[in-house]
């Protein structure tokens, strides 16, 4: 087999299906987001405004979170030094995961290098030891839950997105001394939908299930503290294991999960997610507790982010650009085809210096494709009127709806 052949051929089917994706090289600079230096191929560069980013509330530069960096590498070096079971669980790690257990008023918690591992990890290791367990999956959960509960090989069951009665009949249908887990997201990134929680908590309550809440895009944004949609509906103590990261709004690495005591030991000791992977680095878990800490007592950071995106969403109507509407902080800006959708993206970038990537299949379904608009606290009025204004001009060039008011 010419296996260069082979790979060729399905990078030009990329091409040709216009959903090749390019990397921007961007340079972010401290004190300058959500503004940055885009390096192009020809060398030269430009500065541009990032409209795409998951550090929503710009906390990637915020001084208190970049002084506590700074502090743990002159204080304990670089790396952890190993995997947490030889020798690389510094005191860093053991001071994060209680900040995150009393975030989540928790028992316990157990940090990860990334909300996509700790997602995998976990699924894998309750679906593979837990005997006949079945997961009852939400169809639009993340591609990292997907392939936590695939790789376990438990029992799955697929229910329609946030459709409580499909939720129903699906663990109607199985005995009642099956073990169950029903595995879903609180807000859901490309549509930026909320899931109702309090009711799917209801549910499980009925069928005696456990309950695994992913709050990636949650965590920071939400709640009186910062922790997610379950503190700001009061129903964290309903969720057997709430699962997060530090990498969006917290500004920094990595991922986690916290529930009682046992589970989480249970999952430390046989996840091979956690057991043979290098612990993160002292500096970034001290980070991640001065950025936790610092929107436990903030709330300025969430207000601003809100107003934003009201601002944002107004604007998009004044013009006429179709977005979802939903209750997150998540604009999706519907384009309908992955070609114009690139071309948009890229028409932007080149004479806007605004940066929004492109969604496309296998991200989103075909025909769905989208601009996935994260505002933050520090976009101003006038990035806002740029980017809306922008939208619409290049709406107009390829011929796109318009919404009606």
């Amino acid at each position: 087999m010419d296996i260069e052949a082979f790979c060729k051929n399905k990078l030009e089917k990329l091409h040709e299906e216009g959903r090749y994706r390019i990397f921007a090289d961007l340079e972010r600079k401290v004190g300058s987001f959500p503004k940055a230096k885009r390096y192009k191929n020809d060398g030269t560069s430009h500065e541009v405004t990032i409209w795409c980013s998951n550090d929503y509330l710009g906390m990637g530069q915020n001084e208190k979170v970049i002084q506590a960096m700074q502090d743990a590498t002159v204080k304990y070096g670089t790396g952890a030094g190993g995997t947490r079971n030889i020798s690389g669980t510094n005191h860093s790690h053991i001071l994060l995961e209680q900040e995150l257990a009393n975030l989540h008023q928790k028992e316990s918690a157990l940090i990860f290098t990334s909300g996509y591992v700790s997602n995998w990890a976990a699924l894998g290791t309750l679906g593979a030891h837990i005997d006949n367990l079945v997961i009852f999956s939400d169809e639009l959960n993340h591609a990292s839950m997907i392939e936590g509960i695939r790789h376990s090989r438990a029992q799955k069951s697929i229910w329609k997105h946030n459709d409580l009665d499909d939720l129903r009949s699906k663990l109607a249908s199985y005995p009642a001394d099956i073990p169950k887990l029903i595995a879903f997201e609180s807000v859901y990134s490309m549509d930026g939908d909320i899931a109702p929680i309090k009711e799917i908590c209801d549910i499980a309550d009925e069928f005696g299930a456990m309950t695994y809440l992913d709050e990636v895009h949650a965590v920071g944004m939400y709640g009186p503290r910062g922790g997610g949609i379950a503190e700001r509906e009061g129903l964290m103590d309903r969720i057997t294991i709430i699962e997060g990261t530090l990498g969006k709004a917290f500004g920094v690495m990595g991922g986690y999960i916290t529930g009682s005591e046992t589970m989480c030991d249970f999952i430390r000791s046989y996840a091979s997610g956690f057991i043979f992977t290098t612990a993160i680095p002292p500096s970034i878990a001290e980070a991640a507790i001065a950025s936790i800490q610092h929107l436990k007592s903030s709330s300025v950071e969430r207000d601003k982010q809100q107003e934003n995106v009201a601002k944002l969403r107004a604007a998009l109507d004044k013009e006429g650009i179709p977005h979802i509407e939903n209750p997150s902080h998540i604009i999706p800006v519907m384009v309908g085809n992955a070609s114009k959708c690139k071309w948009i993206s890229d028409w932007l970038l080149d004479n806007y210096d605004i940066y929004v990537q492109p969604i496309n299949y296998p991200t989103v379904p075909k025909n769905t494709e989208r601009l996935r608009i994260t505002p933050s606290p520090l976009h101003t009025d006038e990035d806002i009127i740029k980017l809306a204004s922008g939208l619409s001009e290049l709406w107009s060039q390829c011929a796109l709806a318009r919404a009606v008011a």
